[in-house]
């Protein structure tokens, strides 16, 4: 139950994070990576709203993220309140409104809750500041104003979108009216708005009571109000889990919060930010984030620079090392299947590399080699024409679906940890150093029961090789036939 003096966080989850390519992809984008530091962008977002005067966040994701939030806000300590799953992406407006609507549904009794809208993937260092700011806003939004974020500028930023404020900001950082949003300027208006003064980057930050979020969707966005509202509705419980009915969801137009609601709402008011934002949107982005040294060499993983400046070198995996020699004003990230190098300036191009790799149909555009299933993880080491060997790793306590393949058998090989194996009648249990075959057409399952991650080597021989080739009897996560998530 929520608190009545509490804020109640709604931390919006999705998204392809295509333009921190090759590290961030569809099938495990930016939010869930360790971009800066030794935990994800979405476990930082959810650790600021761990403090004090803050209820249990909302989450709204995706059916394949799904047991990736539980897991990464298990390891920092965070219970959630309801984990919204999006039938498909449909932009923030639908995400943000089914959020408020679920929020004040889960409770009834509770006075207007006071919601406040975020990302999951930007960086915000100083979260004692962050929630000063919040702070600051509460006593607007309490009054009827929708409340956004705006962050004190410090360069002509052309990649992001402008607050213009009827006024400038006063030391106190009390909110300010906010007179209309702007897109993203070319340089000269840029250079423009920083000299004036009264210019804020949009933080896509909101701060809101419930009734005023949904009093403004219904005057301004009702195609949006009345397919959530259905979605809702029929939605159903899964294992923890709130699922939106698919076909209501799919009415709401795809479309942001900003356009649907934001721009046309009378009411806002803007808190100015000053103590470090970034929504990390691109690779100069995460540059200007990182540590860097004398010569503005920022590294990460096994990497190294030779005579380099105001550059970004990154590796993924510590058996690839990058080296820079020469280098000034350049990104490299290293990963084991991909390898990105452009120029700073270029940065917001990367994702003209993901649609040249999506026509080219390259798994590398979408797809990362490591696959985050609900019990753990796999990569493929080898693949050949009728043969695959993958590292596999299983979670302590966690067991796959029992399971059946029409066109490949399967060898297992114990490495570290234990299993628990099932092949038809036979269940057995596998130590280090220990094998089984698993024969094509074989009813099977494999389970951790120890207390540490289970490691095997997985070999697989067949005419197909495809993950599409399972038929489930029997899953613990509720994953339908071809699911993944």
């Amino acid at each position: 139950m929520t608190e009545p003096d509490q804020v109640c966080p709604i931390i919006l989850c999705g998204g392809s994070g295509t333009r921190l390519w090759p590290l961030s992809r569809k099938s495990y984008p930016k939010q869930f990576a360790q971009i800066l530091g030794d935990r994800s962008l979405f476990q930082q977002a959810a650790l600021r709203f761990g403090q004090g005067g803050f209820a249990a966040p909302t989450i709204v994701t995706g059916s394949d993220f799904r047991f990736i939030v539980t897991e990464q806000l298990a390891e920092v300590g965070i219970r959630p309140g309801t984990i919204l799953i999006e039938p498909e992406p449909r932009n923030t407006a639908p995400a943000i409104l089914v959020a408020v609507l679920a929020l004040v549904a889960r409770n009834p009794d509770a006075p207007d809750p006071i919601v406040l809208i975020a990302p999951s993937d930007h960086a915000i260092p100083d979260s004692a500041a962050f929630g000063d700011a919040v702070a600051r806003g509460r006593v607007a939004a309490a009054q009827g104003k929708i409340v956004t974020f705006g962050i004190t500028p410090d360069r002509p930023e052309t990649g992001y979108g402008y607050l213009e404020l009827a006024a400038r900001p006063g030391a106190d950082g009390a909110p300010v009216d906010l007179l209309r949003f702007v897109e993203k300027p070319e340089a000269d208006r840029a250079r423009a708005m920083l000299a004036s003064g009264n210019f804020l980057w949009n933080a896509g930050i909101f701060l809101a009571r419930a009734s005023d979020l949904v009093a403004a969707f219904r005057q301004h966005a009702p195609d949006v109000l009345a397919p959530v509202e259905r979605s809702l509705a029929a939605a159903r419980a899964d294992l923890g889990f709130l699922r939106l009915d698919p076909a209501a969801f799919a009415q709401a137009p795809s479309i942001s919060v900003d356009y649907a609601v934001m721009e046309k709402a009378p009411n806002l008011a803007v808190v100015p930010f000053s103590a470090g934002w970034s929504d990390l949107g691109d690779w100069d982005a995460v540059w200007r984030e990182q540590p860097a040294d004398a010569d503005g060499v920022a590294l990460s993983g096994p990497a190294a620079a030779i005579d380099c400046h105001d550059t970004l070198l990154r590796a993924e995996s510590e058996g690839q090392v990058l080296i820079g020699i020469g280098l000034d004003n350049m990104i490299a990230v290293a990963m084991p299947d991909a390898v990105l190098v452009a120029p700073k300036d270029r940065a917001q191009d990367v994702k003209k590399a993901v649609d040249l790799l999506k026509a080219r149909g390259q798994r590398q555009a979408e797809t990362l080699p490591r696959d985050y299933r609900p019990w753990g993880w796999y990569e493929t080491l080898v693949l050949g024409p009728r043969f695959q060997v993958k590292r596999i790793v299983v979670n302590p306590g966690a067991a796959l679906s029992l399971q059946s393949h029409h066109h490949r058998s399967e060898h297992w090989i114990v490495v570290e940890g234990t299993a628990r194996v099932t092949v038809g009648d036979k269940v057995q249990l596998l130590g280090e150093n220990q094998s089984v075959y698993i024969p094509l057409g074989a009813v099977h399952r494999m389970e951790n029961p120890g207390k540490v991650p289970m490691v095997l080597i997985e070999v697989q021989t067949g005419s197909y090789l495809g993950e599409d080739d399972i038929v489930r009897y029997d899953d613990i996560y509720a994953r339908g036939q071809g699911a993944k998530g």
